[in-house]
């Protein structure tokens, strides 16, 4: 299960990186149905394993600190990255929302690596 969770964090992290690209250079790639439905496949098979290790490593959520700034980051890379594609009005607020859901998307690997909510 969790080399599962670990290819779909691959696979999320590269969709991204690929999409945003295609958003940077105007493709009408981004409007192709498989980009459109995707990433949500792959997020929600994301969410779930991670789900399922909790459940399977039975860790208590709210006594693990670490586990809570993992989700807590997740959201913000969701957040950002959805400004980034999506809701940004504007090229800059697009790239810096960018970079901050790469900044997010790290720390939350950080977290999962170090099982420390404390950035190294």
């Amino acid at each position: 299960m969790r080399d599962l969770h670990q290819a779909l964090a691959a696979l999320t992290i590269a969709g991204f990186l690929l999409r945003a690209y295609w958003m940077l250079r105007s493709s009408p790639l981004l409007q192709h149905r498989l980009t459109r439905i995707a990433p949500h496949v792959i997020d929600t098979l994301f969410l779930a394993t991670g789900i399922a290790l909790i459940v399977q490593l039975n860790l208590a959520v709210l006594q693990n600190h670490w586990l809570v700034a993992k989700f807590a980051g997740l959201i913000v890379y969701i957040v950002l990255g959805a400004i980034a594609l999506r809701y940004g009005r504007n090229r800059p607020i697009r790239l810096a929302a960018f970079v901050g859901a790469l900044v997010a998307f790290a720390y939350v690997v950080n977290t999962a690596l170090s099982k420390s909510p404390v950035p190294l």
